[in-house]
């Protein structure tokens, strides 16, 4: 019989939305403070950090369309938070094309972040996480779509910073959420109990099948920080290349994530 697949843990919606809304307010701070020639530096990919700045701010008004949309049909989601992941990989030339668009729209940067963080405290509600919403991926809870934008902010908050060098804090909540969908995520692609994966102090998973591990200290564990993990999970580091700077801890002969990674493209 095959491993179980891992089923999505609980996320409280309130919670999820307050911690959105304070990484995007992290965010706003470092770039209401960058300068025209931060602005113009490369970003992320083929995107400016001007591009990169406003794409950050879609993560946001995804939700706030949605809720302004008739509810979807239909009792069930079209897709759930552990499949959302492996879901982004198609959406790269739309969503670039946008972005483009939107930044060279936008040029009050400080402005749209403020449109956008007024329009999503206002249209999102704090309760209700099982109402349907429409997402690129598919129809989602609201919940789970709240979810993937700790993902979103995240992932490029830490692009934002490498990109310019500032030092943007992380909502602890968010980061939380973040670290906890992606490893959740591979544990749910590579179901089993032979390897433990670490991300001090937010997640721990068992993952890849083989013998299982049921007391003492586990014979395959893998271990790194939060940043790092989010880092090999989205691609922005290569599994070697995290080893050879030790940010990864892996022991045992069968810890070896670098044929699951990167989750997401």
């Amino acid at each position: 019989m095959p491993p179980a697949k891992k089923r999505s843990r609980a996320y409280d919606l309130a919670r999820t939305r307050t911690a959105v809304l304070a990484q995007f307010a992290h965010v706003r701070d470092a770039v209401r403070a960058l300068t025209p020639e931060q602005l113009a530096l490369p970003g992320l990919g083929e995107w400016t950090v001007r591009e990169l700045a406003a794409h950050l701010t879609m993560a946001l008004e995804r939700v706030s369309r949605s809720m302004e949309l008739p509810a979807p049909r239909g009792p069930k989601p079209e897709i759930a938070l552990l499949a959302w992941p492996f879901s982004t990989a198609g959406n790269a030339a739309g969503i670039s094309d946008f972005t483009r668009t939107l930044a060279a729209d936008r040029p009050d940067l400080d402005a749209l972040y403020e449109e956008t963080a007024a329009r999503f405290a206002e249209l999102v509600p704090v309760d209700g996480p099982d109402r349907l919403v429409t997402t690129r991926a598919g129809t989602m809870r609201l919940g789970d779509f709240l979810v993937t934008r700790t993902v979103e902010l995240v992932v490029h908050t830490d692009d934002l910073h490498r990109a310019t060098g500032l030092d943007i804090p992380y909502d602890r909540q968010a980061l939380a959420a973040c670290t906890r969908l992606l490893a959740d995520a591979l544990a749910d692609k590579a179901p089993g109990g032979s390897v433990e994966v670490r991300v001090p102090p937010f997640a721990v998973v068992q993952c890849i099948g083989g013998p299982k591990h049921t007391r003492g200290t586990p014979p395959n564990v893998v271990e790194t920080d939060p940043l790092t993990w989010i880092r090999l999970a989205t691609g922005r580091t290569g599994w070697t290349q995290a080893l050879e700077a030790a940010q990864v801890r892996a022991s045992g002969e069968r810890a070896e994530l670098a044929h699951l990674l990167p989750l997401m493209g």
